[in-house]
């Protein structure tokens, strides 16, 4: 069996890849067809690993810190029937019970309560996060919650974000 292990190519013009099979793949969008067609994740490129900033990494959260396709895939077939039961009908029916500030994880917990998922069934807590942005970007919620981790100068991290309905005029 081959092995496949991708990593960028420093010294070459534009994106250059390099697998430990012998190829050498200009462009990112190469590097990860050569991890897709091997069975690697096509977002970490068989790393496990992303790199939210330089010098800060985490496991892979499109492939679980598996750096396999499989996982990947599944992952990403999840996150799509989330989408399609979790929708923001959904979170502002949720979000219109509280009278005072949430956090994410609450939202989260009603979801997966109101549907009957089991814990891990499916991303709640990432679908639900998304939406939650989306109603903040709108100004039918703040966000309350100040960032747990700085990262560089413009990057920040959030643990459990705390946000509240927001205020209408003439109230």
């Amino acid at each position: 069996m081959t092995k496949h292990a991708i990593s960028p190519q420093s010294g070459i013009l534009g994106d250059a890849f390099a697998c430990d099979c012998g190829a050498v793949l200009a462009g990112r969008m190469t590097a990860e067809l050569h991890a897709a067609e091997n069975g690697l994740c096509s977002a970490c490129l068989g790393s496990a690993e992303e790199e939210l900033a330089p010098g800060l990494a985490r496991g892979c959260s499109a492939c679980v810190a598996t750096g396999r396709r499989k996982e990947q895939i599944t992952w990403q077939l999840a996150y799509a029937e989330a989408e399609h039961l979790i929708t923001m009908t959904v979170i502002r029916g949720i979000v219109a019970g509280f009278d005072g500030p949430f956090h994410l994880s609450e939202i989260a917990d009603t979801v997966r309560s109101g549907l009957g998922l089991a814990a891990g069934r499916m991303p709640v807590g990432p679908r639900v996060r998304d939406l939650l942005l989306q109603l903040q970007a709108t100004g039918e919620i703040t966000m309350l919650s100040a960032p747990d981790e700085m990262v560089g100068t413009d990057m920040v991290l959030y643990r459990d974000p705390q946000w509240q309905r927001a205020r209408t005029l003439g109230l």
